[in-house]
């Protein structure tokens, strides 16, 4: 049976560092969570342990900066920022998918195409239309209300073609605030349903925790065994966490919490124990919200 802790204090004594989704963790998408706030930037001054936020935000780990800043997130929370944007522009920038690319997402995203300093011989990317284009780098859609099958016969196209797709971001959904909005995975997803090929650089592939490790190899040299990583999508953050063979804390009040009950600070264990059997999933612990 997965034990359910009451805070994260119970255990963090444990871990030298903490690989933290964002999304539902620590911020709703519009603002903070104090308590996850204050959990982590205790964990930091009383544990002296490193915090490393990872996240499938398809933006830059500058711009994911200033945009949890704005939610209210302190910077005393966390240490630094690893996103499945910068492990995604990375293999754009090598080439992945071409020098001529369809751009699927918003003007908000757009810091994605922005020059990588890291890189010895960045290709040079330019943007055009999709008749084009030698392949397809999706942030997310341009309406993330609408159905992601609105791109389905320009999606008939490009597999024709044989376009592979780069997805920045694997979730699938996320909850801003009260309004749940599709993700550029749930595109990748469809893309792969009618025959193309998607790339996939986020949670829960291993391209992401490679960077996680080498940003937090920057502050605290810390072994896998005592890393512990939080997330409430058990698809992306507790899959991918024990795949890199990593201690997994699953957080049951985030994308999941209609599933073990109405009151989401007491999860029904019974409900949480048989939801995860169904998920084939066993984190090492859960907890309600992190705290």
């Amino acid at each position: 049976m997965t034990p359910l802790i009451a805070s994260l204090d119970e255990v963090s004594g444990r871990y030298g560092a903490l690989f933290v989704d964002l999304w539902g963790c620590v911020h709703n998408g519009v603002r903070a969570y104090p308590a996850a706030c204050e959990a982590l930037a205790r964990y930091r001054r009383e544990r002296g342990g490193a915090v490393i936020l990872v996240t499938n935000s398809p933006r830059p780990r500058a711009e994911v900066a200033r945009q949890i800043a704005g939610f209210g997130v302190p910077e005393d929370a966390y240490d630094d920022i690893a996103t499945s944007g910068d492990s995604a522009r990375a293999a754009m920038f090598q080439g992945a998918v071409g020098r001529r690319v369809w751009h699927i997402g918003i003007p908000e995203e757009e810091a994605f195409f922005e020059p990588l300093k890291i890189l010895d011989d960045p290709v040079e990317i330019t943007r055009v239309s999709l008749g084009e284009a030698e392949g397809i780098v999706c942030t997310g859609p341009e309406d993330a209300l609408a159905d992601p099958g609105v791109y389905r016969e320009r999606f008939a196209e490009a597999q024709a073609r044989g376009l592979k797709l780069l997805c920045a971001n694997p979730d699938i959904v996320v909850d801003r605030g009260d309004r749940r909005e599709w993700c550029a995975g749930a595109l990748a997803q469809l893309y792969e349903e009618m025959g193309g090929e998607s790339l996939y650089f986020g949670k829960p592939f291993a391209p992401i925790y490679d960077l996680a490790r080498k940003r937090l190899a920057r502050h605290a040299e810390v072994e896998d065994r005592a890393i512990l990583c939080i997330g409430d999508g058990i698809a992306t953050d507790i899959s991918g966490g024990a795949d890199q063979g990593l201690d997994t804390l699953f957080v049951t009040g985030g994308l999941a919490a209609a599933e073990f009950g109405e009151d989401a600070e007491h999860p029904d264990p019974a409900r949480l124990e048989a939801w995860l059997a169904e998920q084939d999933s066993r984190p090492s612990m859960a907890i309600p919200f992190l705290r």
